[in-house]
């Protein structure tokens, strides 16, 4: 795998909305700034952010007390349309343009409060400024080309979703791309991009519409590229079924934590399903063309990697390493 790094967004200025600058407090300052990508409050509330180098204490904020911390992460939530509290102590919503909030209140973040944000980034990535090895661009682009379903792997913070934008970015404008995520934050830029967002149930349990519902309903759209923003559940079961249904050229990201892995983790997300490994391993090896998986280094560096489905002698899913083209 060859290590490159994408382009940093630092000079562009980060906007907030102004109800969001103000539910983010304290915590403005440090999402204002273009080269973060991720802020967390931990339990001694202590604020850290990724400005690419890893994750790093914040200087200038000191600690926030626990009950600030607890403030702070009730007002994330509500300006998100969701209520947090100790009978339902964790939530997810979607702030502003792409921001992804999670927070975890006691007693189930036993120590404290935990925030988690996770950031857009604040100028369009495209494929050819993430840097990569010549041989993947090379196959990435002649996936998009010749409409391959490709399934972008690697761990939290990997890149993978970013780099799935970029490339479904530059898609041919009269291709209508139908765009389905659990909290919407995948940041596809395009003329025909329908994007569909999961609904958590309200208090009450009722109202909740899942990935898996959104992928039949995006059916009926007529997209001609299907994409799934994280296979990690049911949906999948959906998702393979509509990809061997005429529907080609999309995309869907999976976590994994190396590209061999790829094939275990999507086995161990069908038995979820109720698919056996059999019939996962051949909807999978007709439904997916290609893998591109990304690790991410502790400073900041990335690496990609490239890998097809095949089956081994017990019939079960594996996935085959593949040299970029143009590399011996």
């Amino acid at each position: 795998m060859q290590p490159f790094v994408p382009v940093d967004p630092r000079g562009a200025a980060r906007l907030l909305d102004p109800a969001v600058r103000a539910a983010l407090g304290p915590l403005a300052a440090v999402v204002a700034d273009p080269a973060v990508t991720d802020v967390f409050v931990t339990p001694d509330g202590r604020v850290w952010a990724d400005r690419g180098r890893g994750v790093e204490v914040s200087p200038g904020l000191p600690p926030l007390p626990p009950e600030a911390a607890r403030a702070l992460a009730v007002g994330l939530i509500a300006a998100g349309g969701r209520h947090v509290d100790e009978a339902t102590p964790s939530a997810d919503v979607r702030l502003g343009d792409g921001m992804r909030a999670h927070v975890m209140l006691p007693p189930l973040a036993w120590a404290g409060t935990a925030i988690s944000l996770r950031l857009p980034r604040v100028e369009r990535v495209t494929l050819a400024a993430w840097g990569l090895d010549p041989g993947v661009h090379s196959a990435l682009r002649g996936a998009l080309a010749a409409r391959e379903t490709v399934l972008f792997s690697g761990a939290t913070g990997s890149g993978k979703t970013t780099l799935m934008a970029a490339w479904l970015s530059e898609a041919e404008p009269a291709d209508r791309i139908v765009l389905i995520e659990d909290v919407a934050e995948a940041p596809v830029a395009h003329p025909h991009l329908v994007g569909l967002e999961c609904r958590q149930p309200n208090i009450e349990g009722a109202g909740g519409v899942d990935l898996g519902r959104l992928v039949r309903e995006a059916l009926r759209m007529r997209p001609d590229r299907l994409v799934v923003g994280e296979c990690r559940g049911a949906e999948v079961r959906d998702f393979l079924a509509a990809l061997n249904t005429g529907h080609r050229g999309g995309a869907g990201t999976l976590h994994a934590n190396s590209l061999v892995d790829v094939a275990a983790r999507l086995e161990a997300i069908g038995l979820i399903a109720g698919l056996p490994p059999a019939a996962l391993a051949r909807q999978a090896l007709s439904g997916i063309d290609r893998i591109v998986h990304l690790a991410r280094g502790p400073d900041g560096t990335r690496s990609a990697a490239l890998g097809r489905f095949a089956l081994d002698a017990r019939e079960r899913l594996i996935v085959v390493p593949e040299t970029a083209p143009g590399r011996p």
